[in-house]
Order: structure tokens, then C-alpha cells, then sequence
């Protein structure tokens, strides 16, 4: 793999701490949702920050591959991820993601095509193929 570009973030006190970035730009809380027996709060937690960063990255990837293949859309792409944590059969935990894609004025069976490229080309597609189920649904 050619480096381009490396982020560094450090967290102090787990799902109860804080997080900041080596440049300064994130300082952030974190705290353990209610549901997972935390106190919640104002502060956001590690499966909002996968969702943040997967649903960026997957949207940069999906109009890359319209780009390619010269698609017009109306409008602008949009994704929401959706991660969710649960118990796995082993008795540890596991993540499942839902994809809602939006892609205006693009007929839905090509959508489709367009949105299963697109994790061809995800860097957070590709490092969890095969390790947490995905689902991407058309909007």
C-alpha cells in the first residue's frame, strides 16, 4: 500500500473518556449510551464515530463510482449508516451496518449496481468484508 495520508487519534478512559485528534481538530467526550447501560448524555460513543466515518467514506466511493461511469444524478448523493451492537453466538460482541443510500433521478435497479460498485472501491467497505454484515439499501 502507497502511504498517503495517516490519522492519529488517542482515547484516554475507553467508552467512559476522552478522544482528540494528534491535530487538535477533535476533542470529544465519550460516553456509553443508556442502552448499553451508561449514563448517555452529551457525548458521542465509538459506534457514532464508525457510522460518521463509513457513511463518509462509502458516499466519497459511491460518487467516485458514478464519476467513472459518468451517471448523473440530481442533486447530491447521500448516505446514512446505520451501525448497530449486539451479542454475537460466542457471547461477544458484534456490529451489523444498514446503508441507506439516496441517489436522485438514478432508476433504482441501476442504483443498485452503482451502490454494490461503490464497495469495490470503500476503504471501510473492503476492511470489513466477510467480518460484519452490511446491508445497503436504496432510498
Amino acid at each position: 500500500m502507497e502511504n498517503l495520508y495517516t490519522a492519529t487519534v488517542t482515547v484516554t478512559g475507553g467508552r467512559e473518556g476522552r478522544l482528540s485528534s494528534s491535530d487538535g481538530v477533535l476533542q470529544l467526550e465519550l460516553r456509553m449510551p443508556k442502552e448499553l447501560g451508561g449514563m448517555g448524555g452529551s457525548a458521542t460513543n465509538p459506534e457514532q464515530l464508525f457510522a460518521g466515518g463509513y457513511a463518509a467514506c462509502y458516499e466519497s466511493a459511491l460518487n467516485v463510482v458514478c464519476r467513472r461511469r459518468e451517471i448523473a444524478y440530481e442533486g447530491a448523493t447521500e448516505v446514512t449508516a446505520s451501525v448497530t451492537i449486539g451479542k454475537d453466538a460466542d457471547g461477544g460482541f458484534s456490529f451489523a451496518v444498514a446503508l441507506d443510500v439516496k441517489l436522485a433521478g438514478v432508476e433504482r435497479e441501476l442504483a443498485e449496481q452503482l451502490a454494490a460498485e461503490a464497495h469495490q472501491v470503500c476503504p471501510y467497505s473492503k476492511a470489513i468484508h466477510g467480518n460484519i454484515d452490511v446491508k445497503t439499501r436504496i432510498v
